[in-house]
């Protein structure tokens, strides 16, 4: 553990930051696979819940908690399995 008091607030800091990244992160992978379950199963909320996942997935990348290239890649086969 850290003695200075910076660093000890860093250390309160990053373990808040990463659990709340964690935590988002998680939301998003549920949508993406209630949204995906729902376009396999032909849904009447699945473009619904394809438009949550894909602003979740938005928001992630806006908040650097995911890569950019990888929410691309998400948002594309969303929007492939919608059509």
């Amino acid at each position: 553990m850290a003695n200075i008091q910076s660093a000890i607030k860093s250390a309160k800091q990053n373990e808040k930051r990463n659990e709340q990244n964690s935590n988002a992160r998680a939301a998003m992978r549920t949508a993406i696979r209630q949204a995906e379950i729902a376009l396999d199963n032909k849904e009447e909320n699945a473009k619904e819940l394809a438009v949550r996942a894909i602003k979740l997935i938005d928001t992630a990348a806006g908040k650097k908690q995911v890569h950019k290239n990888y929410a691309t890649r998400q948002k594309s086969r969303l929007a492939k399995k919608a059509l």
